[in-house]
C-alpha cells in the first residue's frame, strides 16, 4: 500500500507542480524578457521559485494520493478483503501515517532550508539584475521606460559601445519636462554611479506658465542615470529569508533587525513546522474518511466529499489562529491547534469505521427497494 501511495503521490505532485510553476513562469517571462534579460536569467529565476511552489503542492498531492488509493482499493474490493482477513481500520491507517511522515520530512527540508535559501538567492539575483545597465538600457530600436516618467530610445549600438541617435525624455517634473537628443552617447562609470554622456545634441525644455519652449544646443552633456538603475542597498532583512535555527535562538533580535513584530517572527517560525505537519494530517484525513462506510458498488463519493470538507475546515481553523499570534507572539502554541484537530478527526473516523453501526443510516448503500423488501 505504501508503494501505491508514493507512486500516486509522485504523479499528482508532478502534475500540480507543473501547473503552478508554469503559471508563475509565464508572468515572470513577460517581465524579464520585457526588461531585456536573456533566457538563462529567466531559467535561473524560475528554478529559484521552484522550492516555494513545491512547498505549496506537496500537502495537496499527499491528500489526493491517499484519497485515490483508498478509492481504488474500495472499488476493486481489496479494502473489503483486507478487513475480512482481520485488518482493523487502525492497522490499515499505519501505511497512511508512514506515508504522511515521509512527506512531512520532505516538507520540513523545504520549509526550514530550501525555501529560505532560494528566497535569499532570488532576492540577491533580482538586485543584481536591477543594476545590470546593459539589460536595462542597452537595447536598440525600442522605447524603454527605466523609471516612471522617463523614456529612452537608442537607434543603434556599435560594437565599440557607442550609442547612436539617442532620445531621452524626462517628465518626472510635469511643470518642466525636458527632452534630450544627441547623435551619439556613451555610458561612463564614475564615482560608483553611471553617467550618460551625450555628444552633439539638443535639449528642449517646456516651462510653465505660458508653455514656453527653450532649446539649448550642446557639444557634450552628462546625465546621471544612477537613480534609474535601482541601485539601492540590498535588503535581506526579512523574516522569510532567515533560517529556522536563527529564528529559534534569537526571535526577538530577528524582530528588531527586520523591523517587524515578535508575533510575525513566531508566526513564520512555527508556521514552517505546521506546514510540514499538514502533509501528515492531509494523508491521514484523506485515508480515514474513506474507510467510513465500507464497500459499495455506488462508490465512495460521499466519503470523498467528507474528506475534502474536513480538510477545508482544518485550513479555516488554521487561518483563524494566525491573527491572534500576529497580535501576541506568546500565543504561538495555538498555531498547532489545526494539526491537533486534524489528528483527532482522523482517529475519530477510524473509530467510526471500526464500528459501522454508528452512522449506518448516513452511509448505507442499500437501495430503497431492497430495504422495502
Amino acid at each position: 500500500m505504501l508503494s501505491q501511495f508514493m507512486v500516486l503521490f509522485g504523479f499528482f505532485a508532478l502534475v500540480l507542480v507543473s501547473i503552478f510553476w508554469i503559471n508563475k513562469a509565464v508572468r515572470m517571462f513577460d517581465r524579464l524578457i520585457a526588461d531585456g534579460q536573456p533566457a538563462w536569467v529567466f531559467l535561473e529565476f524560475t528554478a529559484l521559485t521552484l522550492p516555494g511552489v513545491i512547498g505549496v503542492v506537496l500537502p495537496i498531492a499527499a491528500f489526493a494520493a491517499a484519497v485515490y488509493v483508498v478509492n481504488r482499493m474500495s472499488t476493486e474490493s481489496e479494502l473489503t478483503v483486507m478487513q475480512a482477513t482481520g485488518y482493523s481500520p487502525l492497522r490499515l491507517l499505519r501505511p497512511a501515517i508512514l506515508f504522511g511522515l515521509i512527506i512531512t520530512l520532505m516538507m520540513s527540508l523545504l520549509s526550514h532550508f530550501l525555501i529560505p535559501t532560494s528566497l535569499t538567492q532570488l532576492r540577491m539575483r533580482q538586485h543584481e539584475v536591477s543594476r545590470n545597465i546593459s539589460a536595462k538600457l542597452l537595447t536598440e530600436g525600442e522605447f524603454l521606460h527605466p523609471a516612471p516618467g522617463v523614456t529612452l530610445y537608442i537607434r543603434d549600438i556599435t560594437p565599440e559601445g557607442e550609442l547612436q541617435n539617442v532620445f531621452l525624455s524626462d517628465r518626472r517634473r510635469p511643470e518642466n519636462p525636458v527632452t534630450y537628443t544627441s547623435t551619439k552617447a556613451y555610458l561612463v562609470q564614475e564615482d560608483g554611479g553611471v553617467q550618460l554622456v551625450m555628444v552633439d545634441g539638443l535639449a528642449q525644455s517646456l516651462r510653465q506658465p505660458g508653455s514656453r519652449l527653450f532649446t539649448t544646443h550642446y557639444d557634450d552633456f552628462t546625465y546621471d542615470i544612477s537613480a534609474l538603475m535601482g541601485s539601492g542597498a540590498l535588503n535581506l532583512n526579512r523574516v522569510s529569508y532567515i533560517t529556522t535555527p536563527t529564528l529559534l535562538m534569537t526571535p526577538k533580535d530577528v524582530a528588531e533587525r527586520t523591523n517587524t513584530s515578535y508575533g510575525i517572527v513566531m508566526s513564520e517560525l512555527h508556521g514552517r513546522f505546521t506546514r510540514a505537519l499538514l502533509s501528515l494530517i492531509a494523508a491521514m484525513m484523506g485515508f480515514s474518511a474513506l474507510l467510513v462506510g465500507g464497500f459499495s458498488r455506488f462508490g465512495v463519493w460521499r466519503q470523498i466529499l467528507l474528506a475534502f470538507a474536513l480538510l477545508v475546515m482544518v485550513k479555516v481553523v488554521e487561518g483563524m489562529v494566525v491573527g491572534p499570534v500576529l497580535a501576541n507572539g506568546a500565543l504561538w502554541p495555538i498555531l498547532y491547534l489545526p494539526t491537533l484537530l486534524g489528528a483527532l478527526i482522523s482517529l475519530a473516523l477510524v473509530f467510526i469505521a471500526s464500528r459501522p453501526g454508528f452512522f449506518r443510516r448516513m452511509f448505507s448503500r442499500r437501495p430503497r427497494a431492497e430495504v422495502a423488501a
